[in-house]
């Protein structure tokens, strides 16, 4: 006798697992492909460097505002929570060893990314979602455009190369701001806070950081791209698709972060 899913409860259960797991297989297969014929273009010319300028502008220098507050705020917190945390076994010193490596490891890329995520990455899926839904990028096809030529593979790029700029400079501005905390609030001397820092920071913190860095700005224009690209259904469709576009990034961001961190640090 075969068993249906109607007739035996936790089947329906499992054929729903499996229906799941399916869709998000075809999802993510969906994206890979996306993500390379997106940056075959790259070395197929004509390449719109222009359209690759503006959207590089937008991940890097535009958001450097946002980003920048975000490090600083974030290395002040983390002094005061290190001095806090530390001074209950007399290891006030760490707190400078703490900061820097915290900072270029891990804050300052994932922060760096979630705030992007949902300022550049919103912007591509409205952007792209919008032209979709009025039937632009159609237009371009029609002109003989490319669309994944002229509208993704320049965020796609952008997003690669601007985000290790991006969080170099937050690294910067996160060991600043505990540094401006420790000496201004904390009681270090500023020569011993800048040893301290400089003697436990070492060249595979920063590379590990910006190597973060170049993935979690791809992930969050090809989501991004993807999502806008894929939108369907008028201006809920649009409102969706960037919805999904920042949640997906972010858990990914998030994801990726372990992964990497394994990567470089695991012994």
């Amino acid at each position: 006798m075969t068993l249906s899913p109607t007739a035996f409860p936790p089947l329906a259960w499992v054929a729903a697992l499996g229906r799941a797991t399916l869709a998000l297989c075809r999802t993510a297969g969906a994206v890979v492909l996306f993500a390379l014929e997106g940056l075959s273009h790259v070395v197929r010319p004509p390449f719109h460097f222009r359209l690759f300028l503006r959207a590089f502008l937008e991940v890097g220098y535009f958001s450097l505002p946002v980003v920048g507050l975000t490090a600083v705020f974030t290395g002040m917190v983390l002094a005061l929570q290190s001095f806090s945390g530390f001074s209950r076994f007399g290891a006030e010193g760490a707190v400078a060893n703490v900061v820097v490596l915290s900072i270029t490891r891990e804050l300052g890329p994932v922060l760096a990314a979630l705030m992007v995520s949902g300022r550049i990455g919103a912007a591509f899926a409205a952007e792209i979602g919008t032209m979709r839904v009025t039937d632009q990028i159609d237009a371009l096809t029609t002109l003989s455009t490319d669309p994944m030529k002229y509208l993704v593979t320049p965020r796609l790029l952008a997003g690669l190369l601007a985000m290790p700029l991006l969080v170099l400079v937050a690294d910067v501005l996160g060991v600043m701001g505990g540094y401006l905390i420790g000496t201004l609030k904390l009681g270090f001397g500023s020569a011993t806070y800048l040893k301290s820092t400089l003697d436990v920071l070492q060249v595979m913190d920063v590379v590990s950081g910006l190597v973060k860095a170049a993935v979690f700005g791809f992930v969050v224009a090809l989501m991004g791209t993807w999502c806008g690209y894929n939108s369907r259904g008028g201006a809920q469709g649009v409102g969706a698709a960037t919805t999904t576009a920042v949640v997906a990034s972010s858990i990914l961001i998030l994801a990726l972060d372990y992964v990497l961190t394994e990567a470089f640090f695991a012994r």
